[in-house]
């Protein structure tokens, strides 16, 4: 069988509609592994062997069909695709990224991968810098000490192109001679206008652009948040510049410390309005301007004032901020207080009042030395 064939069952089967990447991925590894079979004996079957065989319902019995159907124009593309000096990697190809499939596993990793330029470096250490497309100045002072101090340390950083830090940290990379991993929000074949801007640096092996969706899938919101999950999971590291409580960065973030991923979160400056402290009260490492790790003196003098003010009373998120004398928005303390584990957040009388896990005070009998 031909490459342009293997490529075009790949192509086939990654891009099923509406499938979840689990269920693809599953698919394969039943096919190729524990069947045993070749893509082409599998797509040879008709629906009745499909359902008896693979246990599918009768969606994805037809989307297995309109698939088939597609074959012969799958295979143009592919030509098409290595005619322009793409490479497809499948999930089971040695060049596919092994820190993107250990992130990721088959629950998320894409099946197949689209790339153009020096794909050894998906072999590569890496980082990825990442933060809001609105950031402060001093956001992107440390997304370009991240980013210098990542080529000094001959590593690979991974960037998602969008405006902000993700730009930033690709420029500055550049700027300093280092390489970078592009990961699209589109199909690879869109991206006219970044293979001209960055035809040199392709060509000299600094520059690897990656896309997981269909060759010719516009730009849009949808595959820009899906996007992330690879930026995350092509990084060994993760360093955060800058945050919101909701978002592309907050929800990659967060899930990345439920898996125990390296994530550095810059320690914000008194005043700034951004949720990186809520980051780092999840158990993000907090690190300093140069990326430098802080230690956590006064993380631990706010969890230990809350615990004093709250000794006694409840207080509502105001009442905290004016007794531990701190300079932050009500509504960000608010939401870091509802981090702590041993503060528990109550309603009374249409208030949000806190108090201290497994309290029996009884709040109307209690007073503090400013209540007297």
């Amino acid at each position: 069988m031909s490459d342009i064939q293997q490529y075009a069952y790949w192509m086939a089967l990654a891009h099923l509609p509406k499938w979840r990447t689990e269920k693809i991925n599953h698919l394969i590894v039943e096919i190729l592994h524990e069947r045993n079979m070749s893509f082409f004996d599998f797509f040879e079957m008709d629906q009745k062997s499909w359902s008896e065989e693979f246990h599918l319902n009768s969606k994805e019995l037809n989307d297995l069909n309109i698939a088939k159907t597609e074959l012969p124009n799958y295979s143009f593309l592919v030509e098409d695709l290595l005619n322009q000096g793409f490479e497809l990697i499948p999930i089971n190809s040695d060049d596919y990224s092994p820190t993107l499939k250990n992130n990721l596993k088959l629950k998320y990793a894409p099946p197949l991968l689209y790339t153009k330029g020096n794909k050894s470096l998906l072999k590569e250490s890496s980082i990825a810098i990442v933060g809001s497309r609105n950031a402060s100045d001093i956001s992107l002072e440390f997304t370009k000490n991240i980013a210098k101090n990542t080529v000094k340390s001959f590593q690979v950083v991974v960037s998602g192109f969008a405006k902000g830090v993700d730009r930033t940290a690709l420029e500055e990379t550049l700027a300093a001679y280092g390489r970078s991993i592009i990961v699209l929000p589109q199909g690879i074949m869109t991206f006219a206008g970044g293979f001209k801007k960055y035809y040199s640096r392709i060509i000299e092996g600094d520059v690897l652009i990656l896309s997981a969706y269909h060759p010719k899938a516009p730009w849009s919101v949808g595959l820009a948040m899906g996007r992330n999950a690879y930026i995350y999971g092509l990084a060994d590291k993760i360093y955060v510049a800058e945050s919101d409580t909701k978002g592309g960065t907050w929800s990659g973030v967060v899930d990345g410390l439920r898996k125990n991923r390296g994530i550095y979160v810059r320690k914000p400056n008194p005043g700034e309005n951004n949720a990186n402290d809520l980051l780092i009260l999840k158990g993000a490492t907090p690190v300093n301007i140069n990326g430098d790790i802080v230690q956590r003196e006064e993380l631990e003098n706010f969890e230990e004032q809350v615990k004093n003010v709250l000794s006694s009373k409840s207080l509502t998120a105001r009442e905290i901020k004016d007794k531990i004398q701190i300079d932050i928005d009500t509504r960000k303390l608010s939401s870091m207080l509802s981090e702590l584990t041993f503060v528990v957040k109550e309603k009374d009388n249409g208030k949000n009042r806190y108090r201290l896990k497994n309290s029996d005070l009884i709040q109307t009998n209690l007073f503090d030395s400013r209540d007297i």
